[in-house]
C-alpha cells in the first residue's frame, strides 16, 4: 500500500465492537428531537467505526417516559394505529390516552420510525429499553447519561 493511500474502517459483527450503556431522562423533552439522538445511538452513528450494514449502537435506557412533550396539538390529534388482520379490524389510539396507558409505546413507535426497516433495524430496537417511572433494573451495567442536544 502507498504511503498517501487512505484505508476506511470497515466493522465486522464480532470482538469489534464496544457497547456501552448509556442513559436519557425525558422529562419535560420533545419526542421527535429526543427520538432521533436516541435511533442516532441506537445505529452507532456517534462512532468513528459506524459501518451502515453492521449493528455498532449502543444500548440505552429511556427513564421519564410519561413526561415526554408533544408539539402543537399533536397530544390530540396525533393518532397511533394498528390493523387486527380481520375485515374492520382497524383500531386507533390518539396519544394523550396512549401516554397515560402505555407511554413505552408512544417512545419505542418514535424511535422505530427511524430505524432502519428491516432485520438489522429490528436488532438494534431490541437495545432500547424504556421505562414510564425514573426507575430501572440495568444499575449494574453503569449506564452513563446521554445529551439529547
Amino acid at each position: 500500500m502507498h504511503k498517501s493511500q487512505k484505508t476506511t474502517l470497515v466493522s465486522k459483527e464480532g470482538a469489534d465492537i464496544q457497547r456501552k450503556w448509556y442513559v436519557v431522562d425525558l422529562e419535560g423533552q420533545v419526542l421527535g428531537r429526543a427520538a432521533t439522538r436516541i435511533a442516532s445511538v441506537l445505529r452507532g452513528k456517534h462512532k468513528p467505526s459506524y459501518t451502515p450494514h453492521v449493528d455498532t449502537g449502543d444500548f440505552v435506557v429511556v427513564l421519564n417516559a410519561d413526561k415526554v412533550r408533544l408539539t402543537g396539538a399533536k397530544l390530540q390529534n396525533k393518532m397511533y394505529r394498528y390493523h387486527t388482520q380481520y375485515p374492520g379490524g382497524l383500531r386507533e389510539t390518539p396519544a394523550h390516552k396512549l401516554l397515560q396507558t402505555h407511554p413505552d409505546r408512544v417512545i419505542r413507535a418514535a424511535v422505530r420510525g427511524m430505524l432502519p426497516k428491516n432485520r438489522l433495524g429490528r436488532k438494534m430496537l431490541k437495545k432500547l429499553k424504556v421505562y414510564a417511572g425514573p426507575n430501572h433494573e440495568h444499575v449494574a451495567q453503569q449506564p452513563q447519561p446521554l445529551a439529547l442536544s
